[in-house]
């Protein structure tokens, strides 16, 4: 049967990776995501799984690239100046063509900064370290999504070999919200997932496997290059994900994703309430960013307007502006460092469009 169990954000992301097959975690402690190796540590001995606190971000996702490679679902975790640190693990993996989760909750920065809610890593998630390479990424609004979300993660990393990034923050990673949790028939069992044929498993009795992001011969970097492309068009045209709300009728749009979009769309309604034609577009997948959504709308702009509003100075912007290619009007709310626009901000801003 279904039952509710109320649960943080970060409990509830660490919940649903278990039930999604996850059998390796590596991480290392940083607020404010610390109750994700919190729970891992407690619940993965129980599911024969594996939990290493390892002794640096480095060394975490250096752990978390063996694991994959040895054809298993593993993730790991992280916050803002510790996903830093594992940028170049993370291009490595994706270099490799490996299938690996990291959640990012999100905090106040630059530099050490504070523990404070923030959506300033989206350059960092979208636009990644060293090499022409993408992760895929997704961002939830609620405890609720946070938890449905871990098996589409793993799913994608499997399907398309490639590393998937969960897009939080320190809001979203510490409230507690019941959770609709499924029948154990939901968990994922890893022993039922799909034999990974190429994983390093050992190779007796058949031809070696080889797993690498280093290629030396003239012309073998640029062809593998080549096929990651390839594969990251394919991702760009089938994994746009996105939320619309009363986008028809509006006149002015507000473009907010994760736990903004959750103070946008309550502001979005109050407006609903006196007859204001406001609606509200929420990117779920920033990588591959929801584009067709936007060329749509600009396409049948009839004066439509957009409002972005974000945790960080315009990040997610570029992106809508890219989106729109000049065809729409689009205005700007942004707070950073902790700051996190209200309802009154928002509608203030949409009363100076």
């Amino acid at each position: 049967m279904n039952k509710k169990i109320l649960m943080t954000g970060n409990e509830a992301m660490a919940f649903g990776a278990i039930r999604a097959g996850c059998s390796f975690y590596a991480g290392y402690p940083i607020t404010p995501q610390n109750e994700i190796p919190a729970y891992m540590a407690l619940e993965m001995p129980k599911k024969r799984g594996i939990f290493i606190q390892a002794e640096s971000e480095l060394a975490a996702i250096n752990m978390v690239f063996g694991a994959a490679a040895a054809g298993v679902r593993a993730m790991t975790s992280s916050s803002s100046p510790g996903i830093s640190l594992k940028q170049e693990g993370i291009s490595y993996i994706a270099g490799a063509g490996l299938p690996a989760v990291i959640l990012n909750v999100m905090r106040g920065g630059p530099g050490l900064g504070n523990i404070w809610p923030a959506q300033s890593d989206y350059f960092q998630a979208t636009r990644p370290g060293h090499g022409d390479y993408h992760c895929i990424v997704l961002a939830p609004a609620s405890v609720q999504e946070a938890y449905d979300m871990m098996p589409i993660v793993f799913d994608l990393a499997d399907k398309y070999r490639n590393p998937v990034m969960v897009l939080s923050d320190g809001m979203l990673g510490q409230m507690m919200e019941p959770v609709l949790v499924h029948s154990s028939s939901f968990m994922v069992h890893s022993k039922k997932l799909p034999v990974k044929s190429w994983a390093l498993t050992g190779c007796r009795g058949r031809n070696p496997n080889i797993v690498k992001s280093f290629y030396m011969a003239e012309g073998d970097l640029e062809r593998w290059n080549l096929k990651l492309q390839e594969k990251y068009k394919t991702i760009r045209k089938r994994e746009q994900r996105a939320e619309e709300i009363f986008t028809e009728d509006a006149k002015i749009i507000i473009v907010a994703y994760g736990t903004m979009a959750r103070i946008a769309k309550s502001a979005v309604i109050k407006l609903r309430e006196k007859n204001k034609r406001v609606g509200l577009i929420r990117p779920i997948s920033l990588w591959p960013f929801p584009e067709d959504i936007f060329k749509r709308i600009a396409q049948n702009a009839k004066r439509k307007t957009l409002l972005v509003v974000e945790m960080s100075y315009g990040q997610m912007l570029e992106d809508v502006k890219l989106a729109v290619n000049g065809r729409i009007k689009v205005g700007f709310l942004g707070r950073a460092g902790g700051g996190v626009p209200r309802e009154e901000e928002i509608i203030r801003a949409l009363g100076k469009l």
